[in-house]
């Protein structure tokens, strides 16, 4: 196992357009040109159906104060519970995809499926990125999101543990500078 994984909750429609979220570790930024992420999902799970009709997800980066709203969607399945009406959050349609997100989540990822590939248990999914949005309220004074701020959590499947982002310890590209031979 790589460890840690993101925790990341990946919404759909389903094929009455009830919006649909399941929780999913198995992803990650996989190109920067054109923009892309991606997830794995096994056929078993209700969202992979719905991913598949769509073409489109959105990825709702929760932060760790939704902790049990997005464990409980990892348990229940779409299939025959409103996850959202459950947990007591709000569906929103995505701009650009069509999609839901998690309302309540401050940074939002929208996917449009341009590659699938079955690996075995899994399928992956390449979503190329065509929006982002992210709230205010986690924006550093760089103008980007602050991981502090947004204060996400990550997925430990070994153990089958949550756990919370650490501090912060340097900048890339800089801290290792000293290990380069002098030109």
């Amino acid at each position: 196992m790589v460890y840690p994984s993101s925790v990341w909750c990946v919404g759909t429609y389903d094929a009455k357009g009830e919006p649909n979220v399941m929780t999913a570790s198995w992803g990650g930024i996989c190109c920067s040109q054109p923009p892309a992420v991606t997830v794995s999902l096994r056929k078993a799970t209700y969202t992979y159906g719905c991913l598949m009709a769509a073409g489109a997800y959105t990825i709702s980066v929760p932060p760790k104060s939704y902790a049990a709203q997005v464990d409980f969607f990892g348990m229940a399945s779409g299939k025959r519970t409103k996850k959202f009406a459950e947990a007591g959050l709000t569906p929103v349609k995505a701009e650009k995809v069509n999609a839901p997100y998690v309302g309540e989540f401050p940074m939002i990822i929208e996917c449009k499926v341009i590659h699938t590939y079955e690996i075995g248990l899994h399928t992956q999914f390449i979503g190329e990125i065509m929006d982002i949005k992210v709230d205010e309220s986690i924006i550093g004074a760089d103008g980007y999101p602050d991981m502090l701020k947004l204060d996400p959590f990550l997925y430990a499947a070994e153990q089958g543990k949550y756990y919370g982002v650490g501090a912060y310890i340097g900048n890339a590209y800089d801290i290792g500078k000293k290990f380069l031979p002098e030109s």
